[in-house]
């Protein structure tokens, strides 16, 4: 019997204790569930291997939390994480051995599915290990260096980090203040914290969790700065776990969300680290100190460009389908307020205000999943271009990484929101996991490179590029803005609203701003400005103009999606109509933007109003069949709002009754204190 049968069949049974409103619901449905789950998943076999090792990961009774984290001391919820998370990776171990998969595999079907946020609620110890330590090992390390270490980090002989941001630097990289220094006598680097601020910071493991670090610091040799580059530093001794000499370390305190990350502080006194622990693929120092530089200079920084690839690909689109699960299920079950007097109170479901805030946030999912998959082929072709030497589509890639990561996180903060609201005073409730989704969600919104910043980098290679299109090298348009060349053309038309003809908006939207940032410097500049102050005058049109760009290209990826694949008649009709929803919310969020720059006329304002409304009025019936195909089981989901059952205020008690202040009748603070005050003469 096939995963499939069986995931069915489990369903079946399911249905049998189902809430009656979820399960009259999910009737509805005009579509197979199963068809949109296989093509969110790449295929059905990806939603075979998701099905098996989430059932493979969830059948271990040793992750199970007797208490839950929220009442657990931050020290006693680091401990626990620890604990979960090296049963966590021996699972892994196993199953590469009993799978067909490859350990790239594993980690995909991990992480898209949400299985590690499941286990370990606020993210694993050592996380970075896996995402920035081991990649930069492969990406950056030569050989020789290969060699030497990439099979220990993958059999976990040791456990690594990434130590890039200091106290005082984030996003400037140029401007972070370690240093280290060449010693030729010895063919040793000399690994320096020279202030305060050069403080590293916010690592992820790095407070007790990791024993090697990647430390980034400027280098210098022969006397001369050489520019920042990455060294492998021990940072505690393998057997005792105790810092190294000239190492101090520790952990950051508590945070927001994240609190099992275990981020940690580090300064360096004086430590030594052999020649060859400068990875070495790129620029190279020779044993008399000769320095060797990179032709590439720009591919030091390829671990952070893959982390936000994989932010996109996996944290953005899971954060927004378990909120929308969460949150569209209990507004089938949730009943209030009367519609009509006297009539039973209606599916809170049903009010036009709730699907304004949730029926976006479905659409918002299936148009950065589209998206993620571009950035992720797209990463994978450039990452095979460049051990070929050729960097042409580097710089495209490493554009909308950035601009997809600001933007799809900042999407995924505000949907989130707007979910945990839709919930009203239960969505507050940690037991409903989206305080902790928001937590998560918010964290992405500034690590990895801030938002504003990614815009900014994102506005230099639209301003480059809008500059070689306007010298009439219109060859050198990358694939994403090859636009550029016919914008303003496509204004000439007159206004409908089909997809067509919205996402042609979209474009004309983000020409004219580009446009606009690209003449605004040069008059700023022609006048004697200095072009570093009017590329800071300029930089709010710059931010607006990334923006803009990234939704036009997001929709493009989206109806490009609908074009090539053979979806059945029944789905493709709801897709339409989820596309045609979030053009028309994102154009009427920007109004002023398609009034002055698209073939929007004031006159067409009316005819957006009306197609959002009815787009929600289409997709009402399908609403929960949409989050039932995002296929997310409930020890994924970890809500008591959006169990597949639908049993939510049962669940509510019972989350209830885990509290350590109802283990007893009465708490002894009542003797303590409360019965004094009560007794007390005022």
């Amino acid at each position: 019997m096939s995963t499939n049968t069986v995931h069915l069949d489990k369903k079946m049974v399911e249905l049998k204790t189902v809430n009656e409103d979820l399960r009259n619901e999910r009737m509805k449905c005009t579509f197979n569930q199963e068809e949109l789950t296989n093509f969110i998943d790449g295929g059905a076999e990806n939603t075979d291997r998701k099905r098996k090792i989430a059932n493979f990961f969830f059948s271990d009774p040793r992750f199970k939390d007797e208490v839950p984290v929220e009442y657990l001391s931050h020290q006693e919820h680091y401990e626990q994480s620890v604990r979960k998370a090296c049963i966590f990776y021996e699972k892994i171990r196993e199953w590469e051995e009993i799978s067909n998969c490859t350990i790239l595999d594993i980690y995909d079907l991990i992480w898209t599915s949400g299985i590690d946020t499941a286990i370990l609620k606020q993210s694993i110890p050592f996380a970075v290990h896996t995402t920035m330590f081991l990649p930069s090992l492969i990406g950056q390390g030569n050989q020789e260096q290969k060699e030497e270490w990439v099979g220990r980090a993958l059999e976990y002989k040791i456990l690594g980090t990434y130590a890039q941001t200091e106290l005082g630097h984030g996003t400037f990289i140029r401007g972070l203040e370690t240093t280290c220094t060449y010693d030729p006598d010895n063919e040793e680097f000399i690994l320096n914290s020279p202030t305060l601020t050069s403080y590293k910071w916010w690592a992820g493991g790095l407070g007790q969790s990791c024993n090697y670090a990647i430390v980034l610091a400027q280098l210098y040799t022969q006397g001369i700065h050489r520019g920042i580059h990455p060294f492998i530093v021990q940072l505690r001794d393998s057997e005792t776990w105790m810092p190294m000499p000239g190492i101090k370390i520790g952990e950051i305190g508590s945070k927001m969300g994240m609190n099992s990350v275990n981020n940690g502080y580090l300064a360096l006194n004086n430590v030594r680290v052999p020649r060859m622990h400068m990875l070495m693929k790129n620029s190279k120092v020779h044993k008399d100190g000769t320095y060797e530089k990179s032709p590439h200079e720009k591919l030091t920084y390829g671990t952070m460009v893959l982390v936000r690839v994989l932010i996109v690909k996996c944290l953005v689109t899971s954060y927004l389908m378990k909120s929308a699960t969460i949150a569209i299920r209990y507004s089938a079950i949730r009943r209030q307020s009367e519609l009509k007097p006297g009539e039973r109170e209606p599916q809170i479901l049903d009010y036009q205000t709730q699907q304004y805030k949730l029926f976006p946030v479905i659409a918002t999912c299936l148009v950065y999943n589209c998206a993620a998959k571009w950035l992720w082929d797209k990463y994978s072709a450039v990452t095979s271009q460049l051990d070929l030497g050729d960097l042409d589509q580097l710089p495209e890639l490493h554009a909308m990484a950035c601009c997809l990561k600001a933007v799809g996180t900042a999407d995924a903060s505000v949907s989130v929101t707007s979910c945990r609201l839709a919930c009203g005073g239960h969505g507050y409730m940690n037991s409903s996991n989206l305080p902790n989704i928001y937590s998560l969600s918010t964290a992405t919104e500034t690590y990895e490179g801030e938002n504003t910043v990614l815009l900014l980098q994102t506005a230099r290679f639209l301003v480059k590029s809008y500059e070689s299109v306007q010298l009439g090298n219109f060859m050198s348009a990358s694939e994403t803005l090859s636009y550029l060349k016919k914008y303003n053309s496509l204004k000439r038309s007159s206004w409908t609203t089909t997809l067509d003809c919205m996402s042609s908006a979209f474009f004309q939207v983000a020409g004219s701003k580009i446009d606009d940032c690209y003449f605004t410097i040069k008059r700023l500049t022609d006048s004697g400005m200095a072009q570093e102050d009017a590329w800071n005058q300029t930089s709010i049109k710059l931010i607006q103009a990334s923006e803009a760009h990234c939704r036009a290209v997001v929709i493009s990826f989206y109806l490009k999606t609908l074009e090539m694949n053979h979806f059945s008649p029944e789905l493709m009709t709801v897709l339409i109509q989820l596309g045609e929803l979030i053009c028309a919310q994102w154009i009427l969020n920007r109004l002023g933007d398609f009034l002055q720059y698209s073939n929007l006329k004031p006159n067409d304002v009316a005819s957006i109003q009306s197609l959002l409304e009815d787009c929600l009025r289409r997709i009402r019936p399908n609403a929960v069949g949409l989050v039932d195909s995002f296929d997310i089981q409930d020890k994924i989901l970890d809500s008591t709002l959006g169990c597949y059952d639908g049993n939510v205020y049962e669940r509510l008690l019972s989350e209830a009754d885990k509290s350590p202040l109802n283990k007893e009748p009465v708490n002894r603070s009542f003797e303590l204190y409360l019965k004094p005050f009560l007794n007390s003469k005022m």
